[in-house]
């Protein structure tokens, strides 16, 4: 029997880790960054999230933002996914207390809408139990 795909949808730091400062990771998060039968995404509000970084001169990369988004997922082989009306409504519906941050709210609703793990080191999603996530330092 083969090894179980895992289907991970990374948080906006990890995505931006992966490529940037990849030590941050724990060594179970790397792996199963790296492991070839896991399947990654990241969402659309992640892209946005880091073109305001580099907008706002918050955040410096290397190469062109739009070579540097190309380049990544096509590094992670991961497939971006949009913020649908699914989505969108999710976000604003999720059971129990959570925070306002809109874009953890999509990305929550993301992986709820899609059954995907989030990988995280935000501890208030981490600590959110209704969704199913992997802690990036672990």
């Amino acid at each position: 029997m083969g090894i179980r795909a895992v289907r991970i949808l990374l948080d906006t730091h990890v995505w931006l880790w992966s490529q940037e400062v990849p030590d941050e990771f724990g060594a179970d998060a790397r792996k199963t960054i790296l492991e070839e039968n896991n399947k990654l995404f990241v969402s659309s509000i992640s892209a946005l999230e880091i073109a305001r970084l580099a907008w706002g001169e918050r955040l410096t990369l290397k190469v062109q933002l739009r070579t540097w988004i190309a380049e990544t997922l096509n590094w992670l082989k991961a497939e971006t996914l949009p913020v649908t009306d699914e989505v969108a409504v999710t976000a604003y519906e999720l059971p129990g207390e959570f925070h306002r941050d809109p874009a953890d709210r999509i990305l929550v609703a993301t992986a709820v809408v899609h059954q995907l793990t989030l990988m995280t080191a935000d501890s208030r999603i981490l600590g959110y139990p209704h969704v199913l996530t992997c802690n990036a330092r672990g």
